[in-house]
């Protein structure tokens, strides 16, 4: 029997919690370790895997095939992705859009000098929707590609609002504009701003004694998250915080919309509905952690994206079972 793939978690809030559940349902591999920064003696981890300190990571370089990365895009990642790419072939959700390219180059270094893989921005935007308009690009070079997200809970965005001093808890929702999804669908190829498509919508608790119009002004315009949409902070108590909000849904779809022959006119669209949104970034995690796994076996180290990951590497199944069953 073929070894199973040895995962590790380093961070364990609702993203690593996911990743532990989609392991747990893939037969080709084995959580070995869950590394965190708190104290681990009093973490307890669902499927009882062991809880190391994050102090101690590099020290499990050889008993580890991939680690995921389920740490922030706005403090975390931008540390971690370079650093652990130095030990380890990794999986991270950078989605800070607008820094990708540079958080590339970063974590490109460090897996090319150790001889890693390490797979960058994997989830469903940036990941899967991603795929998607460069489907839509390729196959329609002429039209317009149009990205909607929600309505739903965006994880690096609350978790931006939260690093944010004097906030206690917050969560944010991304709202397409009902009207401008319409015109997209129609075929028309609209010219639409980003503030056209989304507004957001925050609902913020604040610390004791904190500033709440400098806090809703921090939040209404910070860079690459806020500054360019119609933003709306509400501020509630911790109560209303975890009895209308701890739910994570979200979703969206990709619409491409172009023309074919003389006047034919073609509308692409790929669309998600999730009743959570970390496990199912989790579940897409994990199965690109088998494709870094893959890859770097066959000698194919560095950075990647999603454009550079074959379907196949993603499942489990063999090349011969993919075409007789899927193809």
């Amino acid at each position: 029997m073929e070894k199973k793939i040895r995962i590790g978690i380093a961070g364990y809030g609702n993203l690593g919690r996911g990743v532990e559940f989609a392991v747990g349902r893939c037969d080709d591999m084995e959580l070995s370790a869950v590394f965190t920064r708190r104290s681990p003696e009093e973490l307890r981890v669902a499927s009882g895997t062991p809880v190391y300190s994050f102090n101690d990571i590099e020290t499990f370089a050889e008993s580890i095939d991939v680690m995921i990365l389920c740490g922030g895009s706005k403090n975390d990642l931008p540390e971690q992705g370079p650093e652990l790419a130095k030990k380890f072939n990794t999986i991270d959700s950078f989605d800070t859009h607008a820094k990708i390219p540079d958080y590339f180059e970063a974590v490109d270094a460090s897996a090319k000098t150790s001889g890693k893989t390490a797979i960058i921005s994997v989830g469903w935007d940036p990941g899967l929707f991603s795929i998607n308009r460069l489907f839509g690009e390729a196959i329609l070079p002429e039209g317009e590609t149009y990205t909607f997200w929600g309505k739903g809970l965006s994880q690096g965005h609350s978790d931006a609002i939260r690093r944010i001093e004097g906030v206690k808890g917050a969560v944010q929702y991304t709202i397409p504009v009902d009207s401008a999804v319409e015109k997209v669908r129609s075929g028309s190829q609209p010219q639409l701003s980003t503030r056209d498509k989304h507004t957001r919508e925050c609902f913020v608790v604040l610390e004791e004694g904190a500033d709440k119009a400098e806090i809703e002004q921090t939040i209404v315009t910070m860079p690459d998250y806020f500054a360019d949409y119609d933003t709306t902070v509400h501020f509630i108590d911790e109560k209303q915080l975890k009895e209308e909000h701890s739910a994570m849904p979200h979703g969206g779809f990709v619409i491409r919309s172009g023309k074919t022959g003389e006047a034919s006119n073609q509308v692409m669209e790929f669309s998600l509905a999730l009743e959570s949104n970390p496990e199912f970034t989790s579940s897409v995690l994990v199965a690109y952690a088998r494709a870094a796994y893959r890859m770097n076996k066959a000698g194919d180290t560095g950075a990647k994206t999603v454009f550079d990951v074959a379907p196949g590497l993603l499942s489990p199944k063999s090349a011969h079972e993919l075409r007789k069953h899927l193809l």
